[in-house]
């Protein structure tokens, strides 16, 4: 966790955003951020999930604990500094959350395959029932649609009681679902403001190759003679 006058938090902090603004499309948010202590329940398909939360509560200012398992806190130790706590270390999530700060659980316990929630653990609503603070499920998506690169979407859906938490998280992603499936490839869904402004596509900015042959094409088309009779 953060450590006072240690510079690698800065340090990976300011890599992960980083990573999301060359390797992401953008990340785009719905639904009331929490403005306090809460548990956040997302879903957990994704990659990005735990840097995509983390980059909103720096935006936001607040304290983030994201529970990570042993086994990817021992590859990447240096998360600690971030704010990456581990699975056995329930009773500081629940101090984390219970003096204000967001504190992040995901319900599958790991990263899942695309497609329907997996098999939820009790650990996330166990917690906010200990913390006495809101339990907040988190639709999160990641995926290509029309950019070049991968989009980030996240649903906050309202705090639930703890016991309606897999009906709720179901819920949610099925709006978020519901809400990519309707809307433009080109454009983000209605109601979704953009967080994190990503990398630009091709069709958004086209390098100097890309504008070489679109202007060679354009004076050729120019050059061919009209057709003289109708096309067969």
């Amino acid at each position: 966790m953060p450590v006072e006058g240690d510079w690698t938090g800065p340090l990976v902090r300011l890599s992960i955003r980083r990573s999301l603004r060359a390797e992401l499309a953008g990340v785009y948010v719905t639904g009331p951020l929490p403005p306090g202590g809460a548990v956040l329940a997302p879903n957990h398909q994704s990659w990005w999930d735990g840097y995509l939360l983390g980059e909103l509560a720096w935006q936001c200012g607040a304290d983030l604990r994201v529970m990570m398992t042993e086994r990817q806190l021992g590859r990447f130790p240096f998360l600690r500094r971030v704010g990456a706590i581990g699975t056995g270390e329930v009773r500081a999530a629940v101090r984390h959350a219970r003096r204000g700060g967001w504190t992040v659980l995901f319900p599958e316990g790991a990263l899942q395959p695309p497609g329907p929630l997996g098999a939820l653990h009790p650990g996330a609503a166990w917690v906010a029932r200990q913390a006495g603070v809101p339990l907040i499920p988190v639709g999160l998506r990641v995926l290509v649609r029309g950019a070049q690169k991968p989009e980030a979407f996240v649903r906050f859906a309202p705090p639930m009681p703890p016991a309606d938490l897999a009906g709720a998280l179901r819920a949610a992603v099925a709006r978020l679902d519901a809400d990519l499936h309707a809307a433009d490839p080109d454009l983000p869904p209605a109601g979704y403001l953009r967080w994190v402004r990503g990398a630009s596509s091709v069709h958004d900015r086209p390098g100097l190759p890309t504008r070489l042959l679109a202007r060679l094409t354009t004076l050729q088309g120019a050059s061919l003679p009209a057709p003289k009779g109708p096309l067969r």
